[in-house]
């Protein structure tokens, strides 16, 4: 059961990091470019969520496996098991997507 709870905890935060470290580093992009930076990062968040998902699961043609293996095969607890980790790298995405938006929102109150 620990090995289970590893997981959905990894799951989350790669998919968290995956939108943190690629916004952040568009950002330092749009810099260099002479782009609005905040504007940058927010776009490319909303952009790649779903890859920071793939990632997190570690590619989905195994989850996609696995969900098959659930609902051909009879076996629920795999099943469950993918539901979860997709949940858990769902929640890491939109919650590192939000976090951008704050650092957003930070950026503008500071600049006033």
């Amino acid at each position: 059961m620990s090995n289970f709870i590893s997981n959905i905890i990894y799951s989350f935060f790669i998919s968290f990091g995956v939108i943190i470290g690629g916004s952040s580093f568009a950002g330092l992009g749009a810099l260099v470019n002479n782009h609005p930076p905040f504007k940058t990062m927010v776009d490319l968040a909303d952009s790649i969520k779903i890859w920071a998902v793939a990632i997190a699961l570690g590619g989905t043609f195994s989850s996609f496996q696995l969900i098959e293996e659930g609902i051909f095969r009879g076996e629920t607890t795999s099943l469950a098991k993918q539901i979860i980790y997709i949940l858990a790298a769902l929640i890491g995405a939109n919650l590192g997507v939000r976090f951008i938006k704050l650092i957003q929102k930070c950026g503008q109150i500071w600049m006033q």
